[in-house]
This record gives structure tokens, sequence and C-alpha cells, in this order.
């Protein structure tokens, strides 16, 4: 997939008392994803951040000494199943457009006009309600299945 262009922003990692900001150069694509936002090799470079996958910890020299970010994997299980459900979603959704296209597509024609309705041979007369002496009753197929 193409970038669709890019876009300097600052970035600040830490707190208040010890902070380090740096201007990151971001791609921006037409994906849809459940991330806003992927840091990779350019940040890491930049921030001179050092990665520990396994304690889901990243750490970063700052004027005022060593900033640490760390996770749980908690929060790394919830946005792995977060990532999954919004995928499915994502998959559903296209699966759906395709075959309400294929369903459009197989419509009838909205100029045909329908033909008119024209009663069963057989028929018998079926009073709506038996005790009124009224016209209204109902007109059922003498050949339909008991069923």
């Amino acid at each position: 997939m193409r970038p669709l262009g890019r876009i300097n922003l600052p970035v600040c990692f830490g707190s208040p008392s010890n902070y380090r900001k740096e201007v990151l150069t971001f791609e921006v694509v037409g994906f849809k994803g459940t991330y806003h936002t992927i840091l990779g090799r350019p940040c890491y470079t930049k921030f001179m951040v050092i990665p520990n996958y396994i304690y889901l910890k990243i750490k970063m020299p700052s004027p005022n000494g060593i900033i640490t970010i760390e996770s749980t994997y908690e929060h790394a299980y919830d946005c792995d199943v977060e990532c999954i459900e919004y995928t499915e979603a994502l998959v559903e959704a296209e699966t759906l457009i395709i075959n309400l296209d294929q369903l459009g597509s197989e419509a009838p024609d909205s100029k045909c006009r329908a033909r008119t309705f024209e009663p069963a041979e057989a028929i018998k007369l079926v009073p709506v309600n038996p005790t009124y002496s009224n016209d209204w009753a109902l007109r059922i197929s003498t050949t339909l299945d008991n069923k």
C-alpha cells in the first residue's frame, strides 16, 4: 500500500519533570486498523530507545535520567483481542458488501411492472366473521396442500 503522504509531528515521552521531545516523520496510510500510529525503528533511533519485549518496557535517555515506559500483559492481550475483533468485523463487512452487490445485480428490474393477480380456478369463499352478514370473505384455493 502506498502512503498518502507524510507529516512531521512532535512526540513527547516522560513526565513534566523528566521528558524527552523529538519531531518524528509519520507516513499517512489509508488502511483501517486499530492502531492510531506505529512507532518503529525511526522512532527508536531518534529517541535512542531500548525495547524489552519480554518485560513490555522501553527505556530511553533524557536530560534528567532514564525514562521508562511500561505496559502489562493484560493490556497487551486486550490490544491483540481488539485488533483481531476489528479485523474480523472488517472481513464480515466486506463480505456483506460483496453479497449485497450480488443481490443488487440479481434483483428484478424496477421498471418491470408486476402482472395482475389472477386467482386460482378452484376457490372457496371463507367469511371473515361468520356472525355478521357482510360481504367480507377470504378466497382460498381448494387445490392447496393440507399442510
